[in-house]
């Protein structure tokens, strides 16, 4: 237990990397690949609906604690120092709440509808 609570500390602490991970994002000196992830990351960690839904026990907490944090840290790693600097400062400076994304929320409902389409299917052709 003591283990699930540090987790998600360290979750809650590298959260608030994503709005310097967004102002990163629109430095033109950023190479493509860091983009595409820090593009991601951020979509991610500002939808509101969650790849795997928090109800399922054990498994609602996977993005939370793991995939997210994983998601941040990695983009934090393939940021150039003196750009993620820069990033962190106006952060600090210019503080502002980034909001849900509705349109990302959308896009996992439908990825969720896709999966149980398919699940359904699978069940019933092994029914039949």
């Amino acid at each position: 237990m003591k283990g699930i609570l540090q987790l998600k500390q360290k979750a809650k602490q590298l959260k608030k990397e994503i709005l310097a991970l967004y102002y990163a994002y629109q430095d033109p000196k950023l190479p493509i690949l860091p983009k595409i992830l820090i593009i991601s990351t951020v979509a991610y960690a500002l939808s509101p609906i969650d790849l795997i839904p928090d109800f399922i026990p054990v498994l609602g907490y996977l993005d939370d604690l793991i995939i997210l944090p994983l998601m941040i840290s990695l983009s934090l790693k393939l940021i150039p120092a003196e750009i993620m600097k820069a990033s962190r400062e106006k952060a600090e400076k210019n503080y502002q709440r980034l909001k849900p994304n509705k349109l990302i929320g959308a896009i996992f409902i439908i990825i969720w509808i896709i999966v149980l389409i398919v699940v359904i299917k699978a069940v019933i052709n092994l029914i039949n």
